[in-house]
């Protein structure tokens, strides 16, 4: 009796032996013995295997001076790589005339840190030159290969079963962001781009990082919380970003460098993602460490409130969904970066450091130094232009009484910038065909168009106000018609 009682548990034992055998390729059954902390990699890795990993990252500008904004997206992008996302599901958008600037000290190389190895290798060149633009942005967003013109022709084509990961970098202004072919990035258009998008079931969450200044701005009183979409963004909607690792300030470029290397919000977010294991830490945790380090309590010279939009619910999920899991950070200490205080220059009145230290360096070559002090003089010349004829027509059409508060009023924060984006546009049309460009600094005055909309201004009032202020003004190398119109 004992032995068939032995002989029918050894039956029983080889049944399910077999059983695990044929079910261990479906991860149904392990034969090894596991840790609690390696169970749950193995659990995450097969979340990890669920969808896939997009990315778009956009340097919205052009020019040496603003060297950092592209020097941040070749740093995301190599972040991105080394965290296991392919070239063919990551989107670049840089207008590519930094790395071979005959002003770059380095050819053929970027940096994003003082003591930074080179970013630049291996991006993919998908959008560059004219063909980084809105409507190329627009078209590579909703996977519509057909509606591209130019570059690579790459898209997000993401399922619904993906994430998606959008980083913008750029001067910004209430309302937009920039691009360094004509049009500008209208919140309005953006906005009504993510509903298409969602609409579509093309992804199943989206995160998007945004540096510019008032880039709170592009989504507070617009961005739906029901879109699947969260968002962050390097200042709130009435204050600048800033640049960082610039001459003369804290920690310093290298000495040859006469431009800012990236941006306080930008650096906060890649530096960190660098340090630590993306697949412990989540999007809440990395909000509260950048927000922290880019704030004006943390910084010797400036800083910038970092906000968030859209959909708060899924905080809590990690990092490596979007940003991918770089294995050399398995094993780094929460507690292993100590971020260091830097000093920063307001976005704005970079591209002035820039210029000047370029005219301090010429020492010995007037030619060119007197060509540099031309450029600053122009360049000051049409910034005071602006503000000035900006406050005129706030008084020919409202009163010098109360003309530049109307201008500057700033609406509840449940409320868009504006009610008629197209209005917006046309204000800011009329603007610079009288007025000439408005520039990377004159962006700060969009507010200015968009209450002039919300009181009704007409067109045409608004094309008298324009002509009187501006008068004779436009000098060639403001001139829109060469330029091309923000809007």
């Amino acid at each position: 009796m004992e032995r068939w009682l032995v002989l029918a548990v050894l039956l029983l034992i080889f049944s399910i032996w077999c059983e695990g055998a044929s079910t261990r390729g479906a991860g149904l059954w392990d034969p090894a013995i596991r840790l609690p902390s390696e169970k749950k990699v193995l659990e995450e890795e097969s979340e990890d295997e669920i969808g896939t990993r997009w990315a778009v990252l956009v340097a919205g500008s052009m020019g040496f001076g603003n060297y950092r904004h592209q020097a941040d997206v070749c740093h995301a992008y190599q972040l991105l790589k080394k965290g296991g996302l392919k070239d063919e599901n990551i989107v670049v958008f840089m207008y590519d005339d930094i790395a071979a600037s005959p002003l770059n000290p380095r050819p053929g190389i970027i940096i994003n840190h003082p003591q930074g190895e080179d970013v630049y290798a291996g991006v993919p060149k998908d959008y560059t030159g004219n063909n980084v633009t809105v409507q190329n942005l627009f078209a590579v967003l909703m996977g519509n290969k057909t509606a591209v013109r130019g570059g690579s022709g790459k898209v997000i084509d993401s399922q619904a079963d993906d994430h998606i990961f959008l980083y913008y970098s750029d001067h910004g202004g209430p309302g937009v962001l920039g691009m360094p072919s004509m049009p500008y990035l209208y919140a309005g258009d953006f906005i009504e781009v993510l509903r298409k998008k969602h609409a579509a079931n093309s992804y199943k969450k989206m995160v998007i990082y945004v540096e510019a200044c008032e880039s709170g701005s592009m989504f507070q009183g617009m961005m739906p919380e029901d879109l699947n979409i969260y968002v962050t963004t390097a200042s709130n909607a009435v204050e600048s970003s800033w640049g960082t690792y610039c001459p003369g300030m804290q920690p310093p470029p290298p000495p040859e460098f006469l431009t800012c290397l990236g941006d306080l919000y930008s650096i906060a977010w890649m530096e960190d993602s660098e340090t630590h294991n993306l697949k412990n830490e989540t999007i809440k945790t990395q909000y509260e460490d950048v927000k922290k380090r880019t704030s004006s309590l943390n910084n010797q010279a400036g800083g910038s409130h970092v906000m968030e939009y859209g959909d708060k619910t899924f905080k809590d999920e990690k990092l490596y969904l979007y940003q991918g899991f770089d294995p050399s950070n398995a094993n780094v200490s929460e507690n292993g970066f100590q971020a260091n205080k830097l000093e920063a220059v307001n976005q704005r009145d970079a591209d002035l450091l820039f210029l000047w230290k370029r005219y301090e360096q010429l020492e010995g070559r007037p030619q060119e130094k007197s060509k540099v002090f031309k450029e600053i003089t122009e360049t000051m010349v049409h910034r005071k232009h602006l503000d000035s004829s900006i406050k005129f027509i706030g008084e020919l059409l409202f009163g010098i009484e109360h003309g530049s508060s109307i201008l500057q009023t700033i609406r509840n924060a449940s409320q868009p910038l504006v009610d008629d984006w197209d209005c917006l546009k046309r204000m800011v049309q009329v603007f610079e065909s009288h007025c000439g460009s408005l520039t990377q600094y004159g962006m700060k005055h969009i507010r200015a168009f968009a209450n002039i909309c919300n009181h009704g201004i007409s067109k045409h009032r608004m094309e008298e106000a324009a002509r009187t202020a501006c008068e004779g003004y436009i000098l060639p190398r403001w001139n829109p018609m060469i330029q091309g119109y923000s809007a």
